[in-house]
């Protein structure tokens, strides 16, 4: 018994080595993925997909797995941190960060299919605008002090980090949750796929023109946003979210169309505000459309349960035929 025990207790150390390495991968692959777009100190990104992969990871695979950020943080920092102390202070603060918004989302009941409101609204002011400020605060100031970058840039640099966590959160978290559950569509209609094509071929073509125009048409990607979220819930929501992001951030690095012509800072603002936008749009209207749903599918599901009952309750046919019943001692009705 001791040794079956023995060997049980292995395999789950294993297990837990093997998830710790997993994460440690998925985040330095992240970060390499989030480093083609850094605009500070060839570091520092609008859209950190490191700080979504971490966050999916821990509500999915517990928090056991924190090590594997925090190795993944060091292996990522280590080649362009200024000093290994500020390394390791920056990779204490990547890490404190996605582990404070799962703990932030625990406290609130978060729920990773993500089909209620509380859900959405939790992932995207506990999730990522709060435990964001833990890394971004601390990153910002180790940069600083270390005279990697000036006194003066300090709320520049910020603002860059703290909407690339933010934006690793709100696009790269729903994205894994969707994922986990994601199964191949069996029976689908043509049509359906058509529409499908054409949403994400309209909401790319439309935020090229929105991102690339020097006039302000921002706007004209919240009709697409909506279109996904009422059609194909959180799957839509999600993949539209991240195609408006994505493109969003190319354009804001570039300097071109409403985010030319600005300091890098006022560029920060006007991105995490429409992405921050985007995000809240889809993920809330998305998260309604399934509670809703769910609402529907739980009311047919009560009815018919009562419709059960009733059947099994019922008379026989013959007491059915005759109503109101006959009192003791009447004659039966003439039937000719």
């Amino acid at each position: 018994m001791a040794a079956v025990a023995g060997d049980d207790g292995i395999r789950r150390y294993g297990a837990t080595v093997l998830r710790i390495l997993v994460v440690a991968a998925a985040y330095y692959v992240g970060a390499r993925i989030g480093l083609l777009e850094e605009l500070v100190r060839g570091q520092i990104t609008p859209l950190w997909p490191p700080t979504g992969i971490a966050l999916a990871c821990l509500l999915l695979l517990g928090l056991r797995t924190w090590p594997g950020v925090a190795l993944g943080a060091l292996l990522v920092n280590a080649p362009i941190g200024p000093t290994v102390p500020a390394v390791a202070a920056i990779a204490v603060g990547n890490t404190a960060a996605p582990v404070c918004s799962y703990l932030l989302l625990r406290r609130a009941g978060f729920r990773t299919e993500l089909d209620r409101l509380r859900d959405a609204l939790a992932l995207v002011f506990l999730g990522a605008l709060a435990g964001m400020l833990i890394s971004s605060a601390v990153g910002t100031g180790v940069l600083v002090l270390e005279g990697a970058i000036r006194t003066g840039d300090f709320w520049t640099t910020w603002s860059v980090w703290w909407t690339g966590d933010a934006m690793g959160v709100l696009v790269i978290t729903p994205l894994l949750l969707m994922l986990r559950k994601a199964r191949p569509p069996r029976d689908v209609n043509p049509y359906r796929w058509a529409e499908a094509g054409l949403l994400t071929l309209g909401t790319a073509a439309v935020t090229l023109l929105a991102t690339h125009s020097v006039h302000s048409l921002l706007f004209l990607v919240f009709p697409f946003l909506i279109w996904a979220a009422l059609r194909f819930q959180l799957a839509g929501a999600v993949l539209c979210s991240l195609i408006v992001s994505v493109i969003a951030i190319q354009a804001t690095a570039a300097g071109v169309g409403p985010f030319a012509g600005h300091t890098l800072l006022t560029r920060m603002v006007t991105l995490q505000a429409f992405n921050g936008s985007t995000a809240l749009t889809s993920l809330l209207l998305s998260a309604i459309i399934m509670e809703r749903n769910r609402t529907r599918r739980q009311i047919e599901q009560i009815c018919g349960q009562l419709a059960e009952a009733v059947v099994r309750l019922a008379p026989d046919e013959a007491s059915l035929r005759q109503w109101p019943p006959p009192r003791h001692g009447d004659e039966p009705p003439d039937r000719r």
